[in-house]
């Protein structure tokens, strides 16, 4: 049939894939988090801050590059993990940096950092723990004020480095176990090399059950015959 899909190396135990599956990074939280953060970033940085501020460009590519590592990490991951972890440390820099921004703002405008035991703090948390989507964030982007969008950015820097952490640990395990490309395409002509001699193997086995069966055939013609 022409919609028939080639057997998967999961029906093969001995087969082993190259490449991987690529990561579905737009179902990642840390990647919607970090797409927010773009957006907000850019939002803020016109709202609060004077044109010409080499601090606006700072901020903004600081943002872009977080989310843009995140993906292209994502991509690159379907042939080298190593390169994906790589810029999955740069995506968490960038974050970084831009935290570093964030309270830096606070800082200098004397204004004040949610931190645990302030008023605002546990509904911030949980505004932010509860929502990923651009389109829970953005209706507010002109209504908070600079000290309000700027909390809710490093809190959300905050949660997207710790997201990262767990994510890129998990991608180490897997490093570890799999291997990079080198060794997947070692396992891939092992496990090649092995069904071609599993087949070799049973092949030989029909043919001699096949022998076995036209002898008996001839020795009870011969009877007959005799």
């Amino acid at each position: 049939m022409d919609n028939e899909t080639p057997q998967s190396s999961q029906d093969n135990p001995t087969e082993k894939q190259v490449l991987r599956k690529q990561a579905n990074w737009e179902g990642l939280y840390f990647y919607q988090k970090a797409n927010v953060l773009y957006q907000m970033t850019f939002a803020f940085t016109k709202r609060f801050l004077t044109r010409g501020d080499r601090t606006i460009d700072q901020m903004v590519q600081a943002a872009r590059s977080g989310k843009q590592n995140i993906v292209e990490g994502s991509a690159d991951g379907v042939t080298s993990m190593e390169m994906e972890l790589k810029l999955l440390n740069v995506a968490r820099s960038s974050m970084k940096e831009l935290k570093e921004d964030y309270e830096d703002y606070l800082t200098s405008r004397h204004l004040s950092r949610w931190e645990v035991g302030h008023a605002r703090y546990d509904g911030m948390l949980k505004f932010c723990r509860q929502h990923n989507s651009i389109d829970s964030y953005q209706p507010f982007f002109e209504k908070w004020t600079a000290e309000e969008m700027a909390n809710i950015a490093l809190t959300l820097c905050h949660m997207v480095d710790r997201m990262m952490t767990t994510y890129q640990k998990q991608r180490e395990q897997e490093f570890i176990t799999e291997g990079g490309i080198k060794e997947r395409m070692t396992a891939a002509r092992l496990g090649y090399r092995t069904n071609q001699r599993e087949e070799i193997a049973r092949l030989k086995q029909e043919l001699d059950a096949a022998n076995r069966r036209i002898a008996e055939l001839e020795r009870i013609l011969k009877e007959k015959e005799g």
